[in-house]
Formats: C-alpha cells, structure tokens, sequence
C-alpha cells in the first residue's frame, strides 16, 4: 500500500496509551469525541486501524486546540515517547497530517497547552523540547531511551 507507513504504525499500542490518557465518563461526565484532543486522535487511531493510511487527511486543523481538560502528565509523556518511537524519521518527507504527527499533536496540546514544531525526526524534537520545556523534555527522552 503506497500511503501506507513503510515499517507499519503499531497502533494497538498507540490505542492503548490513549485509553491512557482518556479521563473517561466518570471524570468528563460525558465523552465529546472528536471535540476532546485525545478523543480525537482516538478517532484518528480508530480509522488507522480501519483502513491503514499515513495522512489523516486536514487531521492538523482538526485538532481541537480549546480542550482545556487537565490529563495526568505521566501518561501523556509516555504517550509522546511511544509515538516518537514509532515515527519513521522522515526528515524532508515529513507532512503535518501524517497519523503520528497529528496523534502527537493533540498529545502535546494536553501536555503543553499548544503544538510544537516537527522536523522529521525524535532527536530535533527532543532537543526543541530540552530548549523550551526542559522539564518535560528529560522525563520523555528519559522514557524513549529506555523504550525498544
């Protein structure tokens, strides 16, 4: 499949994180879906596995950027060292709507309130978090240096 990632996309796990991150009904009284950030890459995820593709077509506009939930950190600096592991280091091919960037994306707008920069690959993103969240920056490189 031409559109598909080359080393595949390990979205059970992906899944499984964002269940993670997900505060539920008990805590949100009542799920919004796509108008939460992780229902959305929830929703993300979900057509993945329907149909494997590597762009969520407008997936970056789409990220609801005014859910102001509070999620538990640890998981969403898990979430986000999981997701760099499955990044393909793309470099020059990198797009915005790539599935990985836009589940990212919506992690980082629970983590840190707003989207940062991706160049196509975990190590420029690392080093751009170390610059300007530096202490979330060494709990996620710690957790992706210990990832396999």
């Amino acid at each position: 499949m031409a559109d598909a990632h080359k080393k595949g996309l390990n979205a059970d796990l992906i899944a499984e994180d964002l269940e993670k991150c997900c505060r539920g009904e008990a805590l949100c009284t009542k799920c919004q879906g796509k108008s939460c950030t992780i229902g959305f890459a929830k929703h993300c995820i979900q057509n993945y596995k329907a149909e494997p593709k590597k762009e969520v077509p407008g997936g970056t506009e789409e990220i609801p950027f005014t859910d102001f939930k509070v999620f538990d950190e640890e998981d969403l600096e898990t979430a986000i060292a999981h997701i760099l592991k499955e990044c393909k280091d793309c470099k020059e091919d990198h797009t915005e709507d790539c599935i990985i960037n836009v589940i990212r994306n919506c992690y980082e707008v629970g983590l840190l309130g707003d989207i940062h920069p991706y160049e196509g690959t975990a190590l420029q993103y690392l080093m751009f978090l170390q610059e300007n969240c530096p202490d979330k920056a060494q709990q996620i490189a710690n957790i992706y240096a210990n990832l396999r």
